[in-house]
């Protein structure tokens, strides 16, 4: 067990008016969850309280800050880096025991105030920090079981199938699991506060951003409006669509949070980004890419390949996009733009087949499965457009999966309306240069230049 004696100074000495300023401020503390009753805790259900360390005073869990100005005031103990105890509850309890066993001196560095001033004005401040070995231990168990029962509620939210939640932005509700809502607020209104599974007490954070929209308070500048039409403008103008990564409220909803002790998402981010440039060099062979889903373009079904993607297209909707792509003779950027076409049409509940607009995809879908509007393509002239080289979803995967095969270049080297294709790996460059398009580009330009002079 190791013992610390006092230590005195004019170092020192400058500490008293430090402490003496808690109680005069409120300190600011992270929140803390206690999703666990520890043994032998005398406080009301329901209620949740942590008691002094030396008496009988409680004080709510949510008020942690006037506990710690209590035990400076009145016991004048100091807990070092307490937003570094990962379950302050927990740790007040075992410490409250132990104090009962051995004097506190066991534990605790003694820091005297004001030492040069006369023997009745000098206070003795006990600092319990984790340069103590038991304290150490105790907070990385606390960390580890925390972080262990952070994982365990995430288990049970991923596969919670009895969610029920409403889209903040057009009010559609959604049934099952999480991961159907996040979803759609990430591809039908651009909001994305992250994967699924890496969040937890999904429930929780939902309601508290739907309460920030409630009060018309922007999620990312966090400014308050007028009317709900301002606000939706301002978000949708100034693409604060988003949540402000800087608030700390929203640190307690992510899984990365509770890693390592002591360290913040960035923290975290931070240091991988540093490992990633110290190995540049390293051997990248054994890399595996994941598989990136892609979305069916006419339901919510996802697929990790495109091939069982078009299997499901062609079963689950009679929509051949190889076939269609073969009989049109497609290159890749018009496969682009009819995908694109397509998405926009579905996005705005509107059939291509005969133009008529429904109230959801759901009925839209129904009306082009039951006409067999789906398998009629418009005129090329209408999805064959400019317009329709941006995608309409950031994230659609399926863009990437389009292939553009030598099938699509006749014997020529050139495409079906007419644009030619060079090969990367050139043998002759100097006949390139010579029959080049650019060649006659210059030859014009050139005329031109002497009929000016």
């Amino acid at each position: 067990m190791a013992s610390s004696g006092a230590a005195t100074g004019d170092d020192v000495g400058s500490s008293r008016s430090t402490l003496r300023d808690a109680d005069s401020r409120d300190c600011i503390l992270e929140p803390l969850s206690l999703p666990e009753s520890p043994g032998g805790c005398t406080t009301l259900e329901g209620s949740p309280s942590v008691p002094c360390i030396f008496c009988e005073e409680h004080f709510p869990v949510a008020e942690q800050d006037k506990l710690l100005k209590h035990m400076i005031i009145e016991h004048k103990i100091v807990i070092a880096d307490v937003k570094l105890v990962a379950d302050f509850r927990r740790y007040v309890l075992y410490w409250k025991k132990r104090f009962t066993e051995q004097p506190i001196t066991d534990f605790c560095s003694v820091i005297r105030t004001n030492s040069k001033a006369p023997f009745e004005e000098q206070d003795d401040y006990f600092l319990l920090c984790d340069v103590l070995p038991e304290d150490r231990i105790l907070r990385e168990e606390l960390q580890k079981q925390r972080l262990k029962e952070i994982l365990e509620q995430q288990q049970r939210e991923r596969y919670d199938t009895s969610f029920h939640g409403m889209c903040m932005f057009c009010s559609e509700e959604f049934t099952g699991n999480r991961s159907v809502l996040l979803n759609h607020m990430a591809r039908e209104h651009a909001f994305n506060i992250g994967l699924p599974d890496n969040i937890v007490h999904c429930r929780e954070f939902l309601e508290i951003l739907q309460k920030k929209l409630d009060n018309l308070q922007c999620l990312y500048c966090e400014k308050f409006f007028r009317d709900k039409n301002t606000l939706k403008d301002h978000m949708r103008k100034k693409q604060h669509r988003k949540i402000n990564a800087k608030n700390r409220e929203y640190d307690r909803f992510y899984v990365i949070n509770y890693l390592e002790l002591g360290k913040s998402w960035e923290e975290v981010q931070l240091e991988d980004d540093r490992e990633l440039l110290d190995h540049q060099e390293d051997d990248w062979s054994d890399w595996e890419e994941h598989p990136v889903c892609a979305v069916c373009l006419f339901c919510e079904k996802q697929a990790d390949t495109t091939e069982k993607l078009h299997i499901h297209m062609e079963d689950a909707h009679e929509f051949d996009l190889l076939k269609i792509k073969s009989e049109l003779g497609l290159h890749f950027y018009q496969q682009v733009k009819l995908v694109n076409f397509i998405r926009r049409e579905v996005h705005q509940c509107r059939c291509y087949g005969c133009h008529l607009k429904f109230a959801s995809k759901s009925e839209l879908r129904n009306h082009m499965e039951k006409t067999k509007h789906i398998s009629m393509l418009p005129e090329r002239t209408t999805w064959d457009q400019p317009q329709y080289y941006f995608p309409t979803y950031e994230n659609d995967t399926l863009l990437c999966a389009l292939s553009d095969s030598e099938g699509d270049l006749n014997a020529e080297g050139l495409k079906e309306d007419g644009i030619p294709v060079i090969s990367e790996d050139v043998s002759n460059l100097q006949a390139l240069k010579q029959s080049s398009v650019l060649n006659q580009l210059l030859q014009g330009e050139g005329s031109k230049s002497q009929r000016k002079l």
